[in-house]
């Protein structure tokens, strides 16, 4: 462990979903084989994350007491015996899909959910040795799930090669990791359009970002005009279409923002979208062979049918994640400068908190869903 690294640090710990959090004096914790341990730089704070430690009927199962937590950029400062890559001063990210080593389909999405496969027991991942996550300013984490980043190209000046990129910037990788996931499973590729929907809320402003970086021609859809309109600004291949809930209105409007139809369609709605029409509207206009991506959480049924399926030739993938390799690869396209990070790219604020400022970061997470990061910084 490096010279400088304290002997105690400050986690936040969640008893009991509901309860106020406390920040509590705790050992920085030691490495073991399969592990690292990062000194935390900045912490990912999601939209649902005041639900999920606020609301015993989140439906997120919560290993309890843990540190929360969830994607984190962090330095190396120790490592287990078994580490062959990383090396203590590295700049990581932190991708929270934690999956057993010797069983893929056993997960724990650190901080955030405890999974929930049929037949399949995640304690010994989230009850054990990866319970605490990142709200702390030391964390300990599985070695596969911390990707290093190329500091000099990412922060270093442009006169030295460098993309000059702040840590605030880097923190926009953040809402890009889900949505990638989803859009590289559907194989979006340049020449393609895409339908991106919702594209006004943290998640979906993000995919418009990644779309284009991939390539493709994307029309962004949502009910916000004001950041639709904010969105018309970032690229050419780029149209935004206000949706009404008139599906033959929608219609007619994505078919005249897509002459020549739509090769895909990604959605990330959220619970209550059940009955949302856009979905109809999006089908209407897919061309023959068209890919959907599902990522959102809508619990009731949508308006998709066998015979849309069938006589459609679609491909319907539902995507929870990002799958290591799929991390790797946003993170080379963020390296190679194809995918341009911060506000100079017309990305949102970013909202730093301190950990004693934990209740205040929920509350602000809670009601701020526009594009943007909201982060922890300790």
């Amino acid at each position: 462990m490096a010279s400088d690294t304290p002997v105690q640090h400050h986690a936040l710990v969640l008893s009991k979903v509901g309860e106020p959090m406390v920040l509590e004096t705790r050992p920085v914790p030691k490495p073991g084989p399969g592990s690292v341990i990062i000194r935390v730089l900045a912490a990912s704070v999601r939209s649902n994350t005041p639900h999920v430690y606020r609301d015993p009927n989140s439906g997120h199962p919560l290993p309890l007491p843990f540190v929360p937590g969830f994607a984190a950029i962090g330095k190396v400062v120790d490592i287990g015996p078994d580490a062959t890559k990383l090396k203590p001063g590295q700049l990581v990210f932190f991708d929270p899909y934690i999956q057993g080593r010797d069983d893929l389909e056993t997960i724990y999405v650190s901080g955030l959910m405890e999974g929930f496969t049929e037949g399949k027991d995640p304690h010994p991942l989230s009850r054990a040795e990866w319970r605490d996550s990142t709200y702390a300013e030391y964390a300990k984490l599985p070695l596969e799930n911390c990707h290093a980043l190329n500091e000099q190209r990412l922060l270093g000046d442009a006169k030295d090669g460098g993309l000059g990129y702040t840590m605030d910037d880097l923190t926009h990788i953040f809402s890009m990791l889900i949505p990638f996931g989803g859009l590289a499973d559907i194989d979006v590729k340049a020449g393609d359009t895409v339908i991106i929907a919702p594209a006004t809320g943290r998640y979906g402003s993000a995919a418009v970002h990644v779309a284009l970086a991939m390539g493709s021609r994307v029309i962004a859809i949502g009910r916000n005009a004001a950041i639709l309109s904010q969105l018309e600004t970032i690229s050419p291949r780029l149209s935004t279409v206000q949706i009404t809930n008139d599906i033959d209105k929608d219609t007619k409007a994505l078919r005249s923002a897509s002459p020549g139809g739509v090769d895909a369609f990604w959605d990330m709605s959220p619970p209550a979208a059940g009955t949302s029409t856009h979905f109809r509207s999006c089908l209407n206009v897919l061309n023959s062979g068209g890919r959907v991506s599902l990522e959102g959480s809508v619990v009731s049924g949508v308006s998709f049918s066998y015979m849309d399926i069938l006589m459609g030739g679609l491909t319907i993938k539902g995507t929870w994640m990002c799958t290591r390799e799929q991390t790797m690869r946003l993170i080379r396209m963020v390296e190679s400068g194809v995918l341009p990070l911060g506000a100079t790219a017309g990305m949102g604020p970013v909202k730093t908190f301190k950990l004693e400022q934990w209740k205040e970061a929920l509350d602000t997470a809670a009601v701020r869903t526009e594009p943007g990061e909201i982060v922890f910084a300790p």
